[in-house]
């Protein structure tokens, strides 16, 4: 039964008293915390990357020194994709099997070369790799010759902070015989021209006692074939340790007529 007020037919309500409800208050909504993005991204991709620097290591096997300054490289690496193409960015989860272990096994190749030329060295593969792996040794010298001085500016830092014995020559790559002073043991490419094309920039370097190294795809073949119309070569074909690709060597070259 509604009790009536005195000055009405509204109900009586009650007011919370000292002791019933008086000092309760609406609690606030809890805070979900902000998740950034990139750094969440950044750390996902640091265990991708520890993982397969991990697995790299097995296929190419390098000193601790060596590794300490390929890590350096990598982070400089990192940091500087972000403002500049350096990478395919869908590599970079595979950037010490793909990159780094691709680079390293030309040392093996020419166990006894200490003064390389890369040619086109763009984010440093494999002329910064070579470099790490040849500092410490007496009269070691890596020459990388880059066309675009965004990149260019890249390699000079990447040898300032890995203490490594490189030289970066701004130019263009058919300008190298000009720019690159002294022997060259070993000259070396990666994903910049078709074969023929990579045989006449090195050919001068070749024709001074430089053995060739070439980084090539599954399309070596075509390549080869479409190379010896212009050149006489008797290549060596090695097999990537690291995927799907070759190593075409070449000891000497001759162009044809």
């Amino acid at each position: 039964m509604k009790q009536r007020g005195p000055g009405g037919d509204r109900p009586l309500t009650r007011r919370p008293g000292t002791g019933e409800g008086a000092d309760r208050r609406s609690e606030p909504a809890p805070v979900k915390p902000k998740i950034d993005k990139a750094s969440a991204n950044d750390q996902a991709l640091d265990s991708v990357i520890a993982a397969d620097k991990r697995e790299a290591l097995k296929l190419a096997p390098v000193s601790h020194e060596t590794e300490a300054r390929l890590d350096r490289y990598i982070a400089l690496l990192r940091e500087w994709q972000a403002k500049t193409n350096l990478v395919a960015p869908s590599t970079l989860p595979q950037l010490w099997t793909r990159h780094i272990a691709d680079s390293l096994q030309l040392v093996d190749l020419a166990p006894s070369a200490k003064r390389w030329a890369d040619l086109g060295s763009g984010g440093g593969f494999p002329g910064i790799v070579l470099a790490c792996a040849m500092a410490g040794k007496p009269d070691a010298r890596v020459h990388l010759v880059e066309r675009i001085a965004k990149k260019a500016a890249f390699l000079r830092e990447a040898v300032r902070v890995t203490t490594s014995p490189g030289v970066v020559h701004l130019a263009e790559i058919g300008d190298n015989v000009d720019r690159i002073t002294g022997p060259v043991d070993c000259v070396t490419a990666r994903a910049l021209a078709p074969l023929n094309q990579l045989i006449g920039f090195a050919e001068p370097l070749m024709r001074q006692g430089a053995k060739a190294l070439f980084l090539k795809g599954q399309d070596v073949e075509a390549e080869l074939t479409e190379a010896a119309k212009y050149w006489n070569i008797q290549p060596q074909l090695h097999k990537s340790r690291t995927g799907d690709g070759w190593i075409v060597e070449l000891i000497s070259v001759e162009r044809r007529g």
